[in-house]
């Protein structure tokens, strides 16, 4: 344990690769990604170093990363901030924003001009076909199929509140964001919330029900930045105040995922009708995309199932011959193993912030219970008599390790660190939800713009990924196992 501490103290030490830049976020749906390319590219034309780390999971993992300095800057909206990030009865007003937000160690920026206001829609045939024009409509339609964002069925101003404003009966279930609108236009589900500056909402003839209740607050869009935040950039953030109004953002947001325009023209070309100095990023072809990505797994799976090896293989060795000592720490590790995934990675943000550091730590407790399992489970079926020859030869406990436990428990030992490697492979594609990059990043952003394209850009090389690492641990065993034993094990 006090290995694997070390070398992530290391990783934690190591210095920036961008010290002095600002580090731009964003939330992992498309206006959040064109707004924070608007933010960047604005900055890098007034001569700012600017890094980004776009496509982060919800609202508590961009907060989270902001105020632990992960980020510097991020647009967020006054409701979301009201109901989430304070979850206090303030008007959502920046002015009224500012005191709170203080107390935090925040400050918001000028509003950038529009409402970004959650609501339901309906695919318009079949709202037209119910007469369904209005929230309180579908109190008279219980068997509608309805699905939300898993932020706004917990989030107060989203599913409990409406849900208690509206007296709804209906029992939606949970879906990620943008797999909502595919599924109804497949017919999979009847009603879903979107954002009512979605470009998809004209794309797919989507009805937008009334809010006759007045339930949704207003969101006004605006950049969140800590308040040591450096008044020059914040003053050129600022310049961008009212520029964009809710038909503008729209229109923004429809030239990405209709025209199928990179988030970095469509705001190098925003930027450009302002009268702006634009910085637009360089284009990549997708392969080299590709080909960083897979660097970048490769490297989060290889150090955490290295750093999981050198604790497991020896903590297993040490606690197999205790019957007490063995279940407990396999009980703790399957404990970890009970976690979810984005969850673990989101917990892991308030220790060591978002990138390499958090996704390691979290891959690497993944990897450790199929480690363990197999070494304990390896060492302690040996043949007892095996053991009283060794003590009877005069071996000592280490040598009977070495000579004897390990080379018959091998076979075992390395399926153990062949599981690991192979679920290490597929839950780093979660990774890019706290900003670790990865072969998760293209399937978060194929998600966000509802592109298959991209989405198996990052799932076809991870399967490719989990098929060779099979066969290179099946190359390892010819190598290091005898046949006879390759054999026995089989």
């Amino acid at each position: 344990m006090r290995l694997a501490a070390w070398i992530v103290a290391l990783l934690l030490s190591a210095p920036a690769l961008a010290e002095r830049a600002i580090v731009v976020g964003s939330k992992n749906f498309t206006e959040s990604y064109v707004l924070g390319e608007i933010v960047a590219q604005r900055l890098e034309g007034e001569g700012f170093e600017v890094q980004r780390r776009f496509g982060l999971g919800g609202t508590l993992i961009c907060y989270e990363a902001l105020r632990s300095g992960e980020i510097d800057v991020y647009v967020e909206y006054t409701g979301t901030i009201t109901e989430v990030i304070l979850d206090a009865a303030v008007a959502p007003e920046r002015s009224a924003l500012v005191e709170p937000l203080a107390e935090l160690g925040l400050l918001p920026l000028p509003e950038l001009g529009f409402d970004n206001t959650y609501a339901l829609v309906l695919a318009g045939d079949r709202a037209q076909a119910l007469g369904v024009e209005r929230i309180s409509d579908l109190r008279g339609h219980p068997r509608l199929r309805i699905a939300f964002s898993h932020e706004f069925l917990r989030r107060q101003d989203g599913w409990p509140g409406l849900r208690e404003r509206y007296g709804l009966e209906q029992e939606p279930v949970g879906i990620e964001h943008g797999l909502a609108y595919q599924a109804m236009v497949r017919g999979r589900i009847d009603v879903t919330d979107a954002y009512s500056t979605d470009g998809d909402l004209e794309r797919y003839g989507f009805a937008i029900l009334a809010d006759d209740l007045d339930f949704f607050p207003r969101y006004a869009a605006l950049p969140l930045v800590r308040r040591d935040f450096p008044q020059a950039a914040a003053a050129v953030i600022g310049s961008l105040e009212g520029r964009i109004d809710a038909e503008r953002m729209r229109r923004l947001n429809a030239e990405v995922v209709i025209g199928n325009r990179s988030f970095a023209a469509v705001a190098a070309d925003y930027l450009a009708e302002e009268g702006f100095a634009a910085s637009p990023r360089a284009a990549v072809t997708w392969r080299s995309e590709m080909l960083a990505n897979l660097i970048r797994h490769l490297q989060l799976t290889s150090i955490a199932l290295g750093l999981a090896v050198l604790l497991g293989l020896p903590l297993g060795i040490v606690v197999h011959r205790s019957a007490r000592a063995s279940r407990s720490v396999l009980y703790a590790a399957g404990l970890l193993q009970t976690i979810p995934s984005i969850a673990l990675l989101a917990l892991m943000i308030p220790l060591f912030g978002i990138g390499l550091v958090p996704a390691v730590v979290a891959l690497f407790l993944y990897s450790l219970l199929p480690i363990l399992r197999a070494t304990v489970t390896a060492l302690g079926s040996v043949d007892p008599t095996l053991r009283r020859i060794a003590v009877g030869m005069g071996l000592t406990p280490w040598q009977q390790v070495r000579h004897l436990l390990l080379p018959l428990a091998l076979p075992n030992v390395l399926a153990g660190i062949r599981t690991a490697a192979v679920i290490s492979i597929g839950t780093a594609t979660l990774a890019a939800f706290v900003g670790a990059g990865g072969l998760g990043q293209p399937i978060v952003t194929g998600l966000a713009l509802n592109d298959p394209n991209l989405i198996l850009q990052g799932a076809i090389p991870a399967a490719l990924l989990a098929i060779a690492t099979e066969l290179l641990f099946e190359l390892l065993e010819r190598r290091l196992i005898p046949a006879h034993l390759r054999q026995a094990n089989s």
